[in-house]
């Protein structure tokens, strides 16, 4: 990419953030993204403006809309694992975490973790199972180390509250920031509990698989995808909704050029649950929070982060106040290299509506005991490198 290529992507990503577009993707927040009219109704965009401005950002790559499933309600649980591999068998040890199959995005970490971090969505029941199968991976010489935590409800809060229209400038108020964690009220402990397993079948989920690839795709291809009329399939489709099978609808959009941004995950171990419910809202509304969710167990929150690279420092440092302060008692933090994110739906295939999710730790322990032996093979031994374009949308 020569220099006048590099300035044209980053401003290409910065115009796309006009007054109108963002009436339009705020819009989308708060309505979701499937009915153009009522967007255009609530944002006051005229609807072919509306049309013809969301299918131009979708064809360009600048726009992403997807259905977040409630993994709870459909009897999974979602687990973030930090694998450290042993040295030379990073290619094995990224394999090793697929081969159960329910994994959801796999990414090359470094900073907490010198390896991969990685999201999976196990059946509920299977977790001691998935513990077990994680532990193999250290005497298989694949990894050295790793970490599992299990997470709570997604969130979903990326915002553009802080992104000056009329100068096209994003700000970062670092020091009002801090003052308002500072000042947080105390709140209520807010008991987080599991959504209740509803009733779906498999049908329901190879709806919500569509829909996590595609929040948009239309009614008439879910009809054919399940062979039903039309009416049969909207009828599904709303009883979906109606059940909260769908956690949120995700509204991709880059804030920022990834040639000049950081792609984090950190981690906020505060010092007690009062804490942590006292200022967990601060998290809504920052330009550069896009996601988070709590961990099981913990006073712990882990959080998704992308920033423009010259922030980075300002963030430690506003993190570093707040420890000071007695509010986190730790922080943590990894890079990801967006250039590696690999992303599937949840394992929809492994589900029958007799049986309910399988899972076999031994079937996947004899799959790690093969792929270990394959070693020796010429297409793990020779390294593939990457090219240098750049991903253009980010993983949440």
């Amino acid at each position: 990419m020569t220099a006048t290529e590099h300035f044209e992507r980053i401003h290409r990503i910065i115009s796309v953030l006009d007054e109108e577009n963002l009436k339009i993707i705020n819009t989308m927040k708060k309505y979701g993204p499937r009915n153009l009219q009522q967007i255009s109704r609530k944002s006051g965009v005229p609807y072919p403006t509306v049309y013809t401005r969301v299918n131009r950002l979708t064809d360009q790559g600048l726009l992403h809309t997807y259905a977040y499933p409630n993994f709870s309600k459909i009897g999974l649980a979602r687990a973030l694992v930090l694998l450290t591999p042993a040295p030379g068998r990073e290619v094995l040890a990224r394999e090793a975490l697929k081969i159960p199959g329910y994994w959801l995005s796999i990414i090359r970490s470094s900073g907490e973790c010198n390896g991969f971090y990685s999201l999976h969505g196990v059946p509920a029941d299977s977790r001691q199972d998935f513990e077990q199968y994680l532990d193999q991976l250290i005497p298989s010489g694949l990894a050295t180390s790793y970490r599992i935590f299990w997470l709570g409800e997604f969130n979903d809060v990326s915002s553009f509250d802080y992104f000056d229209l009329k100068k096209l400038v994003w700000k970062f108020p670092w020091a009002t920031w801090l003052k308002l964690f500072l000042d947080e009220k105390k709140r209520e402990k807010a008991e987080e509990q599991d959504s209740h397993k509803d009733s779906f079948d498999k049908n329901d989920l190879l709806i919500l698989k569509e829909l996590m690839l595609d929040a948009r795709k239309k009614l008439s291809e879910f009809a054919r995808l399940i062979g039903v009329t039309l009416p049969a399939a909207k009828y599904r489709f709303d009883n979906i909704v109606r059940k909260g099978l769908i956690k949120d609808y995700i509204i991709n959009v880059l804030p920022y050029a990834p040639e000049i941004s950081d792609l984090m995950e950190v981690r906020l171990d505060f010092k007690s649950e009062t804490l942590l419910a006292a200022k967990e809202k601060m998290l809504h509304g920052l330009p550069f929070v896009i996601s988070y969710s709590k961990i099981r167990g913990a006073n712990s929150i882990t959080t998704r982060i992308y920033l423009p690279r010259s922030e980075l420092n300002n963030l430690l440092t506003l993190l570093s106040a707040l420890v000071r302060h007695d509010i986190l008692d730790r922080f943590s933090y990894m890079a990801l290299d967006h250039m590696t994110i690999e992303n599937q739906t949840f394992s929809y295939e492994f589900y029958k509506d007799e049986s309910g999710w399988f899972y076999d730790n031994r079937q996947y322990l004899e799959s790690l005991r093969k792929l270990v032996s394959s070693f020796e093979k010429e297409d793990f031994r020779m390294p593939s490198f990457q090219t240098g374009e750049v991903a253009p949308m980010l993983a949440i």
